[in-house]
């Protein structure tokens, strides 16, 4: 596999248009990292990391609205990839859906969002939208 963010994400979106409640994905510390943030910032209900085997895997519990039964994540879009790397600086930073969605980046001091990034100051590569 070339790209495990994308596959992280299209597993994540083929569980969103299947309706599923839970999924499982395998682990690694990128894929971890992102999930954290998706859960504190209220995408995802909860996750668990679970260590069977070498690698290990995630469990993610969706979030669905209770009436409608419409999820909390409308999109997500992979930005940069293997073959075209997007970097950003703290100066211009991709606002997603005018400031209502998130940018993930892999910046030198960890996986933040957009606005974390810039509070602090540093760039880095845009891994993926999500509003």
């Amino acid at each position: 596999m070339t790209d495990p963010i994308a596959d992280y994400l299209t597993r994540l979106r083929n569980a969103i248009q299947a309706k599923h409640r839970v999924v499982q994905i395998p682990a690694s510390n990128l894929k971890r990292d992102i999930t954290k943030i998706l859960y504190d910032k209220g995408y995802i209900l909860n996750y668990k990391f679970v260590d069977d085997g070498p690698q290990g895997s995630i469990m993610i519990a969706l979030k669905y609205d209770p009436v409608n039964k419409v999820n909390a994540i409308k999109k997500l879009i992979r930005v940069s990839t293997p073959g075209l790397r997007k970097y950003t600086g703290y100066r211009n930073m991709p606002r997603v859906l005018n400031g209502l969605g998130i940018a993930i980046l892999s910046t030198s001091k960890g996986v933040m969002t957009d606005k974390e990034a810039a509070v602090q100051k540093i760039g880095g590569e845009v891994l993926c939208y999500v509003y």
